[in-house]
């Protein structure tokens, strides 16, 4: 096994781009979910991308993430074509180098909370630096329930396990599809100040796919999709200011 370390987890530090999209398009028989999109997203950045039921959402975060495959456009993770990878290698770089959270958790139930959240360095074969797992570990509050099994935590200690599984290997960017949809309204302030921290304290990048304004007003701005096209940014959003863009959609 290789080792996590801290020396490594520093590796996506820099400037330049986490993610690009040129001209992607995805159509699932007669309906075109994503209509040409382009957009760069800088590393060490927090973006929400909102737009109303039906407008791609969930399609621009699975091609972006390489969840899937767009139907013609190019998508870049740092400077990877995602394209020109074999399905086995885009396996691989969303295991060792992308961060997902779920509204879902989609923790294993078998697993105790470590278990979880070493994961996927488990799969790729990688030992855990221990100093790095227990920051993660302390960040998300989770020390004491180590041993528990996800069946004997609340939603919210689920949530932050799946976020610590999802910041376990430094990835370069963190994408979270609805994470706070089901959590009340404590719990997932406890969630959105974990995610900003993980973009102040340690230059990650996260993506963050909401309906909820309040929510998208933690990130440093805001893209609204509509019909499958990015049609409106917002820069420096607030509450106010992320409901009045949504109301003109």
């Amino acid at each position: 096994m290789t080792t996590m370390t801290a020396e490594t987890a520093t590796r996506t530090a820099g400037p330049g781009a986490a993610v690009t999209l040129d001209a992607v398009t995805r159509t699932y028989g007669e309906v075109r979910a994503l209509d040409g999109v382009s957009w760069t997203f800088p590393r060490g950045t927090f973006t929400a991308v909102m737009g109303p039921s039906g407008s791609g959402k969930s399609t621009f975060l699975h091609c972006a993430s390489g969840l899937d495959r767009p139907t013609s456009g190019t998508v870049r993770i740092g400077g990877t074509d995602l394209g020109q990878l074999s399905e086995a290698k885009r396996t691989r770089l969303r295991r060792e180098r992308i961060g997902f959270v779920f509204q879902a958790f989609n923790l294993v139930p078998s697993m105790d909370v470590e278990q979880n959240i070493t994961l996927p360095l488990q799969l790729g074969g990688v030992e855990p630096d221990r100093a790095w797992l227990d920051e993660v570990v302390r960040r998300v509050g989770l020390a004491e329930r180590l041993r528990h099994r996800p069946s004997e935590l609340s939603g919210g200690q689920q949530q932050r396990a799946a976020l610590a599984r999802a910041l376990v290997t430094r990835p370069e960017v963190v994408f979270a599809d609805e994470p706070t949809g089901a959590l009340d309204p404590r719990t997932a302030r406890d969630v959105l100040r974990l995610l900003r921290e993980a973009v102040d304290q340690t230059g990650q990048t996260v993506v963050l796919v909401t309906h909820d304004p309040v929510a998208a007003a933690w990130a440093d701005r805001v893209v609204f999709l509509s019909r499958g096209r990015i049609v409106d940014e917002l820069v420096a959003p607030t509450v106010s200011t992320v409901m009045g863009r949504w109301e003109s959609l």
